[in-house]
C-alpha cells in the first residue's frame, strides 16, 4: 500500500472519527454517513481487481467528507453553510445544495470511468447523455431514499430532508446534481482521459 492510499484512508478515518463525536443527532448521521462507509467498503474490495484513477478517487473521498460534515451537524446546521447565507443574504443554510452538486459532481466521474474502460458506449456521442441520464437517475433515488425515511422515522424526518420550509426542495435538488455533473464533465474529461491513459500503460 503506497503513501497516497495511506493518506486516503488517514482522512477518512480522521474526519469520521469527528463526525462520530457527540453530532447533532446519531440517527439523522447514520442516515448521511452509511454512504460515505458504504463506498469504502466497495473501494476496499475493488481496489486489487478495479483500481480507480486517482481523480476519481480524491473525488469520492471529497464526497465522503461532505456527507460526514453534513452528518455531524445536519445539513440544514453546518456553519459554513450560514457563513454562505449571511454572506448571500438568502436566509437559508445552502450546504445541502452543496451536497447535491456533489452528488452530480463526483458520481458522473465514477460512472465516466466505469463506462469508458469497460466499453459500455462505443460512440463517444452518447456518452454524455447516458452519464447525465445516470446522475439524475442517482439523485431521483436518492429523493425517493429521503421520502422513505421521512416516512419511517417522521421524528428525524427534518434532519436529515433538510428541506427548511422549501417547497421546491426535490426539484432543486435534482437540478444542482444535474448542474454538478455538466460541470465535472465541462472541466475534468481532459484530465480524466490523460489519467485514464497512464492508468491503461501502468495495467
Amino acid at each position: 500500500m503506497n503513501y497516497k492510499n495511506l493518506l486516503w484512508i488517514a482522512v477518512f478515518a480522521a474526519v469520521l472519527t469527528w463526525s462520530a463525536i457527540e453530532p447533532a443527532d446519531r440517527l439523522t448521521w447514520w442516515m448521511e454517513v452509511i454512504p460515505a462507509l458504504i463506498g469504502f467498503a466497495i473501494l476496499a474490495l475493488t481496489r486489487q481487481r478495479f483500481p480507480l484513477t486517482g481523480l476519481v478517487y480524491f473525488l469520492i473521498l471529497v464526497h465522503a467528507v461532505i456527507l460526514m460534515v453534513g452528518g455531524h451537524y445536519t445539513y440544514a446546521e453546518v456553519p459554513i453553510g450560514d457563513w454562505m447565507s449571511n454572506l448571500t443574504g438568502t436566509g437559508r443554510n445552502n450546504y445541502d445544495k452543496l451536497g447535491h452538486l456533489a452528488q452530480g459532481f463526483i458520481p458522473v466521474m465514477i460512472a465516466r470511468e466505469v463506462m469508458l474502460r469497460n466499453r459500455v458506449v462505443v460512440r463517444r456521442g452518447w456518452l454524455v447523455f447516458l452519464l447525465l441520464c445516470i446522475v439524475l437517475a442517482i439523485s431521483a433515488f436518492y429523493e425517493l431514499i429521503e421520502w422513505w425515511a421521512a416516512l419511517l422515522s417522521a421524528e428525524a424526518a427534518d434532519a436529515f430532508l433538510g428541506t427548511q420550509g422549501y417547497v421546491w426542495d426535490t426539484q432543486s435538488d435534482m437540478m444542482w446534481a444535474l448542474c454538478g455533473g455538466v460541470l465535472a464533465l465541462l472541466t475534468l474529461s481532459g484530465l480524466h482521459d490523460r489519467q485514464l491513459l497512464g492508468l491503461t500503460k501502468d495495467v
